[in-house]
């Protein structure tokens, strides 16, 4: 694909590219929130994927110059659905569908609720670098084997209503143990939305996405909790 702006979506419609420069250094892969369940497909534009505009915009004028990708999953479904967890599959899939424009280069992935959950469990796909994700939904059964020697960045407040920080805690912690590098982060305000310190979770977020495409040790911003090296 030619360099250029604007929202392609490629091969089987998993993968929407929003910008794609010649010869990329990486990418990054937006995953926006949904619901447990729901088999209806998401509107194209809808209060999910708006959320994430915000933060593309953010981690791109964190990556300056830098040529990378930056694309987001089209899910099938408004929902996880269970076993079927269609929601990392999309993600698994839209992966496969970047590997072309890559040549190898590596992935971050940034997922908000149920596409935190999506990212973490697609996070074993050989291009992935590492993860940002934003208030996930985490569940005490969800594996952690895939996460070694990839890079986590868990951001939840603890006052979220929606999604349990302590479970996001708890799997940043087995992740860890694992051999994933992780860094959890205690958001002081926000919520699930993150509007309330919607810049705090914008800045946060390039930081950690470009730390872990330029292989650099992950920051330790304030609130950072015990978890991890």
């Amino acid at each position: 694909m030619a360099a250029g702006t604007g929202s392609v979506r490629a091969g089987s419609g998993r993968l929407d590219v929003h910008r794609a420069p010649g010869e990329p250094c990486g990418a990054v892969l937006f995953l926006h929130g949904g619901r447990a369940d729901g088999l209806a497909p998401p509107p194209r534009v809808g209060l999910p994927a708006l959320r994430m505009r915000p933060f593309r915009a953010a981690v791109r004028r964190g990556l300056g110059d830098r040529p990378v990708v930056s694309a987001s999953v089209r899910y099938r479904h408004r929902g996880w659905n269970g076993r079927h967890a269609h929601a990392a599959a999309d993600a698994r899939a839209a992966l496969d569908e970047l590997a072309p424009l890559l040549g190898g280069a590596p992935v971050v992935l940034v997922g908000h609720s149920m596409g935190g959950r999506a990212a973490l469990a697609a996070a074993g796909h050989p291009l992935v670098a590492g993860v940002v994700a934003l208030a996930p939904w985490c569940r005490p059964d969800d594996d952690t084997a895939h996460l070694h020697g990839r890079a986590l960045a868990l951001l939840h407040d603890e006052h979220d209503r929606v999604t349990d920080a302590r479970a996001t805690w708890v799997f940043g912690a087995r992740a860890a143990g694992a051999g994933a590098r992780v860094r959890a982060v205690a958001m002081p305000r926000g919520g699930h939305t993150m509007l309330r310190g919607a810049r705090h979770w914008h800045r946060l977020t390039a930081e950690f996405a470009a730390a872990i495409l330029d292989g650099r040790p992950l920051p330790s911003p304030p609130g950072t909790l015990g978890i991890g090296p």
